[in-house]
């Protein structure tokens, strides 16, 4: 039902009733839910237009006029610092999002003190996600801590996704990602696991590839990128 109302929202403006009285939050709020009940759980506040509010829907951001009027879909840029106010706004959200899981919930690869840490949506039977995890010896080495969340393309329930259960339930998990990269043989065992949620996840952050590198600091890096390459981009030098 999200993936309809963003298609519905192309338009750039949907129209809602005019409301009075009650406190302009609350109002709007109401009024997203009436017309897109599977907004409730978006969180609508002030945003930094004065007369627009913000509408918070999982790693998206929208904002809504104050007299209920029109709801917006695009980025809100300051002119003056030439610097785009949503996509902070989004790098703060997926940043949040992914420390919530926790670092017992994730397979963790690096230093216990990193200059800088990279969070991996990952599939163990993509061709480059295997070329990254190579890279993995080097950006450790320069400081960079690598956290692996599972993301199986083919779905919950796939072959993929039992290989993924399969490494997060093997006695050295770290030892059982690099086999099953390396498109060796797992032990099939299974065991409470949270690979259906970091697959959930992955959808509710927009992954449609992988691997899909977040930086610490929120921003997106879509797709393979050599270690060198990345160190650099990561202000670090290999």
């Amino acid at each position: 039902m999200l993936r309809l109302f963003l298609l519905c929202l192309t338009s750039l403006a949907v129209s809602l009733p005019v409301i009075a009285g009650e406190p302009e939050v609350s109002q709007i709020k109401a009024e997203l839910v009436r017309a897109f009940p599977e907004l409730s759980p978006a969180i609508v506040k002030p945003s930094p237009v004065p007369g627009m509010y913000e509408v918070e829907i999982d790693s998206k951001i929208f904002y809504a006029t104050s007299d209920g009027k029109h709801l917006f879909m695009g980025d809100v840029m300051d002119l003056r610092s030439k610097s785009n106010l949503t996509e902070i706004r989004r790098a703060a959200i997926r940043t949040r999002l992914l420390n919530e899981v926790g670092e017992e919930n994730m397979i963790v690869i690096g230093p216990d003190k990193p200059k800088r840490t990279l969070t991996v949506f990952t599939d163990v039977d993509c061709s480059y996600c295997a070329k990254f995890h190579l890279e993995v010896p080097e950006l450790n080495k320069q400081g960079v801590k690598v956290r692996y969340l599972f993301y199986p393309r083919t779905g919950i329930g796939s072959e993929s996704y039992k290989r993924a259960v399969a490494v997060w339930c093997a006695d050295d998990r770290v030892k059982a990602i690099g086999i099953a990269k390396a498109g060796g043989k797992l032990n099939m065992k299974t065991c409470p696991n949270p690979v259906e949620s970091h697959f959930q996840l992955g959808q509710r952050l927009d992954v449609n590839g992988t691997p899909s590198i977040f930086v610490d600091n929120g921003k997106v890096l879509p797709g393979y990128i050599p270690a060198p390459r990345l160190l650099g981009m990561l202000g670090l030098k290999s």
